[in-house]
This record gives C-alpha cells, structure tokens and sequence, in this order.
C-alpha cells in the first residue's frame, strides 16, 4: 500500500477552530488530519502561533478543500476571529 501525500489546506487558531472546519470537510468526504504543538493544545495557549493548528488533507483534495473553505468562511472565520459562514450565501 502506498502511502498518501497530505498538504495543508489552512491553520486555524486553535483545537475548537480545527475541530469545526475540519468538520466541514468531512462532511463533503474530504478526510483530514490535523497538526499542531501539544503545548498549545495541553495549555490552551495561542500565542505567537503556538495555538495553531494545521488542517492537512491529502493532496489530490487541496483545490476541492480550498473551494469548499471559500465558500463557507472568510479568512476571519478560518483565523477565529469571525461569526461564521454567511448565511444567506450558502
């Protein structure tokens, strides 16, 4: 079995961001993995990027997983700092 190639589709600030966006994704069939410092992650800490998570996919999903991130959040939304995806472009 050959091993799959996953590339970072986004970061997010923090496990809960992660967990939500990874979320979307999976539920359009895109798996993901996530990576981050276990320091930000035991200590809930997110400063100078230590609280930073990696969302990976593998890579023949990228465009689809950018697309579909597009579409639902802004670049806020991604980084913790927004309300969510609009509803009325959904």
């Amino acid at each position: 079995m050959e091993a799959e190639d996953w590339g970072v589709v986004t970061a997010a600030a923090g496990l809960t961001n992660a967990r939500i966006i990874t979320g979307r994704l999976e539920t359009e069939g895109i798996p993901t993995r996530l990576r981050y410092e276990a320091a930000g992650a035991i200590y809930a800490i997110t400063i100078d990027g230590l609280g930073e998570v990696k969302i990976l996919v593998p890579a023949g999903e990228l465009a689809r997983a950018r697309e579909i991130l597009d579409r639902s959040y802004d670049e806020a939304d991604l980084n913790g700092n927004g309300a969510g995806p609009d509803p009325d472009g959904l």
